[in-house]
């Protein structure tokens, strides 16, 4: 009989006790407590009073029995499936960023034939570049130089050698020396530079090039290119390329004016043999500007060219 001072909870879990005692025999003595129900988190850890360890899951009569809780984890078949499935103390980094590889791209390597009168005589053009190091940290060295150029009927080449940090997302900073040789007419001059630029990837998957150069006078100038690879196949490719050069200064043993001295825009359409390795056709304007172009002209050179050239592309 339910009491006034008893709960329908309380009832049902002393007939719940009672139930267990009679199918399980030996007076075995079951604690419950009742407690009322609430809503938790399914990751909250169930705790439960139970009794103390009992051989065969019996108590003897009249033993006392004492009350603990315990905390529910995971089971033993859950810790071991987690065991074999982890991966190996001696697996390295899912990223390797630490190790230095070494990259060359032959840009352009290009033979340009004589077109018609005015053009000057065939001629050949490179721009190599590449790089030793890791992700953040690179030496890289470029060269570009060629013969006939719409600066002066000569030679103009071009080395450097830089060391690159990578500074944020697609981009990275520049610092090193450049080595300027030119000649013409029986004569050649050579300069030192020192060099800061930034190399990287625009929006809209332009590579993008930027230097500023301080010769060992002082003279100032700077270098900027950008260059877009377009697929017309996966295997046609048509390249892009458009380069200026600018100097404050005034050098005339280097044919170079103050203000903008030329801008170059070239397109080129190559076929990918390999992936590394591909033969291209193309065509460029070349055209020096003020200053530049009247002393190009005064050392019997030509300040606008258009050139067929012929060439292959190719990195490794």
């Amino acid at each position: 009989m339910m009491s006034g001072t008893d709960s329908p909870d309380r009832c049902f879990a002393r007939l719940l006790a009672v139930a267990c005692a009679f199918l399980l025999g030996d007076s075995i003595v079951v604690p419950v407590i009742a407690a009322p129900p609430s809503i938790e988190s399914s990751m909250t850890p169930i705790q439960s009073p139970v009794t103390d360890a009992i051989p065969n899951g019996k108590a003897a009569v009249g033993s006392t029995v004492s009350k603990t809780f315990v905390t529910l984890g995971p089971s033993a078949m859950q810790e071991a499936t987690r065991s074999k499935f982890s991966p190996p103390g001696d697996w390295p980094a899912p990223v390797n960023d630490q190790e230095n590889r070494l990259f060359t791209l032959v840009d352009v390597l290009e033979y340009r034939p004589k077109t018609g009168a005015g053009q000057g005589t065939s001629s050949y053009r490179w721009d190599v570049e590449g790089w030793y190091g890791g992700d953040y940290n690179r030496l890289w060295f470029k060269s570009e130089g060629q013969n006939n150029s719409a600066f002066k009927a000569g030679y103009d080449v071009d080395f450097q050698l830089l060391y690159s940090r990578f500074i944020q997302k697609y981009y990275d900073i520049q610092i090193g020396g450049r080595v300027e040789t030119q000649s013409f007419e029986g004569r050649g001059v050579t300069r030192g530079l020192g060099v800061i630029g930034i190399e990287g990837l625009v929006p809209y998957d332009y590579d993008f090039e930027a230097a500023l150069f301080i010769a060992q006078n002082g003279a100032v100038s700077a270098r900027l290119s950008f260059t877009k690879d377009l697929l017309l196949t996966q295997r046609l490719i048509l390249q892009g390329r458009v380069e200026t050069n600018a100097a404050i200064q005034r050098v005339e043993e280097f044919t170079t004016g103050s203000g903008l001295n030329n801008l170059e825009f070239g397109t080129r359409l190559r076929y990918e043999i390999r992936r590394w390795f591909a033969p291209y056709v193309g065509l460029s304007l070349d055209k020096s500007f003020g200053e530049t172009a009247t002393l190009v002209r005064q050392d019997e050179g030509d300040p606008s060219q258009i050139r067929f050239a012929v060439g292959v592309w190719a990195w490794f």
